[in-house]
C-alpha cells in the first residue's frame, strides 16, 4: 500500500506527462479564480448597496412616488416595477415585480426563495434602475421639460397628419417632402462633389495627405483681423466715457424704454434714464447691482437696486438688444464687412467663467476653474460684429446642442451659413441644419470618417484614380432614413415653429441610448452633409479663409468681453441661471451698444469725406471688423451727470440716408 505522498507523486508524473491535461487544469483553476473573485467583488457591492438602502430611501422615496409616469411610452417591465412600488407607497411586499433586473441582480434580491425579497437591496436598485431608464428614454414622465418620451416633444400625431403640408409650406421645407426625390439629389450632389474636388487637387496647395492616405488641410493665410485702421479713425485725443457712450446710443435709438416693469401694467414710473444706465453698468461690468449704488454720485441705492429687481428681465434686455441690431442693419457702412451680399456668416463658441457661490448648474472643471466651479457663456456673432443669441450653459454640456437654438431664436439676423469649433459640431446638428436650409461648417479636429453610398462604393472612385475617396465600408444606411423620414420631417417642423426648442428635443434624443430609429436616422442623415461638407471644406479656400475670419471675429468677441466683465475677478456671484443671464444679457447690451456707437462714428467721419477718400477708407476697413474698444472708458468713476443735457451726438436720420458704393 503506497503512502500518501507516493500517490501524489505518482499523480504528478501522470500530469507532466500529459501537457493537454496541464492546460486544462489550468484554465479551470483560472475560472475559479475569477468566478470566486467575481462573486467575493459581488458580496461586497451589494452588501454595501443594503447597508446604504436605508439613507437612499429617506432621500429619494418621497421623489418617485410623487412622480407621473407614462405607461404607454415606457418600458414594460421597468414601469410595471415602479408602478406596484407607488401603489404600495413604497411597502414592496412580496410579490414585487423583479422583471427589470437582470440575473446578477435578480441572485441578490431573492436571497432565499422566489416568494422572498431582499427590501432593502430591492429598493436601491430600483432607484438605480429608474435613474438609468429616465435617462435613456425607456421609462417617461409624463409631466417634465427634460424627461417626457420624445413623440411628446413634438408636434402631436393626430395634428401633423392633419395640416402637414400647411405646416411644411409655412416653414418653407416643402422641397423635403418626398423622400426619393430628396434622397436622389443628395446622392448626385455627394458624387459630383466627390468628382469636383479630387479633379481640383493639383491646384490645391494647401491640401496634403497623412502616410494613412487621409487628407488634411495646412494652414491657410489667415486674413488679417487687425483692426489698426478702425482704431485710428476712432480713437480721438479724450477718451470716451461708458456713460457717454450709452448716452448717444440712447439719444439714438432710446433702447431703454424697452426696459418695463414686470408687472405690465399702469402705475409704474419709467425709471430714469441714469438708473437703467447705472443697472446696465452694474450688472453688465460685473461690478454689482449694490456696489454701483455706492460708488456712483448722486444715486439712490435703493431705488437702483428696485430698478434692476423689477424692470430688468431677459426679455426686456434682448429687446434692448434687438433694437441695437436692427439699427446697424439699417447702415451702410456696416454692408461692407459681409463675405457676400446675399449671405450672413455667423459663428458661435462658448467662454468660461467661474461661479463663486453655489450653482445647481456650475460644475467643476480643474482645466478652467482650478477647484472651483463655474459655467459657459455661449454667444453668437455675425459679420457684422454683432453678438445677437447668448445663454449661460453648464461646462460639461455640448455646444452643439444649442446651436439651433441660436440661429433661430433671433430675427433680426437670418444666418445662411454658420461655424463653429469642434465643441458646437455633431453629425446629427450637421443634417438639421442643412435640412432647414442652414450650410453648417464646422471647424473639426481630426481624422474625419468619409461617407458614400452603396451603389457608389469606395473602389469605384479608386478606379477613377481618386485620392480622396470614401471610407472602406462607410456606407449610407438610406433604409434607416427613408424609415424615420416623417419623423424627421416632423421634428424640422417643430423647431421651425417653435413648438419645441432645439436644445430641448435634442438633450432627449442625445440622452436615449444609440439604438434609438430617430437618433440613428438623424445621424445618418448628417454623415451625408458632413461628408459633403467635408469635400467642399478640402477644395475651397475661399470657404475656409471666411470660417476662419468668422471663428477669429468671436475670439475677439470674448476679449472685449473680458474688458468689459472686469468686476469681482471676472466671476459670477449670482447662482441662479436666470440672473446670470440677465448678467450676461447687460454684458453684451453694453458691447452692442460700442459696436453702434462705433458704426456711427464711422458713418459720421465717412459723410465728411469726398466720395473718393470714403471709397478709399471702406476698401480698406471691409476686411476688417469694428470691435474696437481702446477709446472707451469701460473702468473707473462712472458720473451719470453728464447725460442731464442730451449730446445729440449723432444725427441718426441723417446717417441712415448715408450710402458708399463700392
Amino acid at each position: 500500500r503506497s503512502s500518501a505522498e507516493e500517490r501524489i507523486v505518482a499523480a504528478l508524473n501522470v500530469i507532466r506527462s500529459r501537457p493537454d491535461v496541464v492546460e486544462t487544469i489550468k484554465k479551470e483553476l483560472e475560472q475559479l479564480e475569477l468566478t470566486v473573485s467575481t462573486k467575493l467583488k459581488d458580496e461586497m457591492f451589494y452588501s454595501k448597496v443594503e447597508e446604504g438602502s436605508i439613507k437612499l430611501a429617506r432621500r429619494l422615496k418621497d421623489i418617485v412616488l410623487s412622480l407621473k409616469f407614462d405607461g404607454k411610452t415606457s418600458e414594460k417591465e421597468i414601469y410595471r416595477a415602479v408602478e406596484h412600488f407607488q401603489y404600495k407607497d413604497g411597502n414592496l411586499g412580496s410579490s414585487a415585480p423583479i422583471g427589470f433586473l437582470n440575473s446578477s441582480q435578480g441572485k441578490y434580491v431573492q436571497t432565499h426563495s422566489s416568494s422572498q425579497i431582499n427590501n432593502k437591496i430591492y429598493r436601491s436598485l430600483l432607484f438605480n434602475e429608474s435613474a438609468f431608464h429616465i435617462k435613456s428614454g425607456s421609462l417617461n414622465l409624463k409631466y417634465s421639460n427634460d424627461y417626457r418620451s420624445i413623440n411628446d416633444y413634438m408636434i402631436d400625431d393626430e395634428t401633423w397628419e392633419r395640416d402637414k403640408e400647411y405646416l411644411l409650406e409655412k416653414v418653407n421645407l416643402s422641397h423635403l417632402r418626398d423622400f426619393t426625390d430628396v434622397i436622389i439629389s443628395l446622392e448626385k450632389k455627394l458624387d459630383e462633389q466627390y468628382e469636383k474636388t479630387n479633379q481640383n487637387l493639383s491646384e490645391n496647395d494647401n491640401l496634403k495627405f497623412r502616410k494613412n492616405g487621409k487628407p488634411f488641410v495646412t494652414n491657410d493665410k489667415a486674413e488679417d483681423l487687425g483692426s489698426e485702421i478702425i482704431d485710428n479713425l476712432l480713437n480721438k485725443d479724450e477718451v470716451v466715457p461708458l456713460v457717454k457712450v450709452l448716452s448717444d446710443i440712447q439719444d439714438a435709438t432710446d433702447f431703454t424704454e424697452c426696459f418695463t416693469h414686470f408687472a405690465m401694467k399702469g402705475g409704474h414710473e419709467t425709471p430714469e434714464v441714469q438708473v437703467i444706465f447705472a443697472a446696465i453698468i452694474g450688472l453688465g461690468c460685473n461690478i454689482g447691482v449694490r456696489k454701483m449704488g455706492r460708488i456712483t454720485h448722486g444715486l439712490n441705492a435703493e431705488k437702483l437696486e428696485n430698478t434692476a429687481r423689477w424692470y430688468f428681465s431677459k426679455e426686456n434686455i434682448n429687446e434692448a438688444r434687438n433694437r441695437i441690431l436692427s439699427v446697424i442693419d439699417k447702415l451702410s457702412v456696416p454692408q461692407h464687412f459681409k463675405a457676400s451680399v446675399d449671405e450672413l456668416h455667423t459663428s458661435s463658441d462658448g467662454q468660461k467663467f467661474g461661479v463663486s457661490v453655489p450653482s445647481i448648474h456650475a460644475s467643476h472643471s480643474y482645466k478652467y476653474f482650478g477647484r472651483g466651479k463655474g459655467v459657459t457663456a455661449y454667444s453668437f456673432i455675425d459679420e457684422y460684429s454683432r453678438v445677437f443669441y447668448d445663454t449661460i450653459i453648464s461646462p460639461t454640456e455640448r455646444e452643439a446642442t444649442y446651436v439651433i437654438d441660436g440661429l433661430l431664436d433671433n430675427e433680426e439676423v437670418e444666418s445662411t451659413i454658420h461655424s463653429t469649433d469642434t465643441h458646437g459640431y455633431t453629425e446629427i446638428l450637421c443634417g438639421i441644419c442643412y435640412s432647414i436650409g442652414i450650410v453648417f461648417a464646422p471647424r473639426i479636429a481630426g481624422d474625419q470618417i468619409m461617407y458614400t453610398f452603396k451603389n457608389r462604393k469606395r473602389g469605384h472612385y479608386e478606379n477613377k484614380g481618386y485620392r480622396i475617396l470614401p471610407d472602406n465600408s462607410k456606407y449610407i444606411n438610406v433604409k434607416i432614413i427613408e424609415d424615420q423620414w416623417d419623423n424627421i420631417l416632423r421634428l424640422l417642423v417643430s423647431i421651425k415653429i417653435k413648438h419645441v426648442k432645439a436644445s430641448v428635443i435634442l438633450r432627449r434624443l442625445s440622452s436615449y441610448s444609440q439604438s434609438h430609429p430617430l437618433y440613428k436616422a438623424l445621424k445618418e442623415l448628417g454623415r451625408i452633409h458632413k461628408s459633403l461638407f467635408l469635400l467642399k471644406y478640402y477644395d475651397e479656400s475661399d470657404l475656409r479663409s471666411r470660417m476662419q475670419k468668422q471663428l477669429n471675429k468671436g475670439e475677439l468677441w470674448h476679449k472685449f468681453a473680458k474688458d468689459v466683465w472686469f468686476g469681482d475677478n471676472q466671476e459670477f456671484r449670482v447662482g441662479e441661471k436666470s440672473e446670470q443671464e440677465i448678467a450676461l444679457g447687460c454684458r453684451t447690451l453694453i458691447q452692442n451698444v460700442i459696436v453702434l456707437w462705433n458704426y456711427l462714428e464711422l458713418t459720421k467721419r465717412l459723410s465728411a469725406m469726398n466720395e473718393k477718400q470714403a471709397l478709399e477708407v471702406i476698401n480698406a476697413i471691409s476686411s476688417n471688423h469694428v470691435i474696437s474698444w481702446k477709446h472707451i472708458n469701460i473702468h473707473g468713476e462712472y458720473d451719470l451727470d453728464i447725460i442731464s443735457e442730451p449730446s445729440k451726438m449723432f444725427d441718426l436720420e441723417n446717417l441712415l440716408k448715408y450710402k458708399v458704393v463700392a
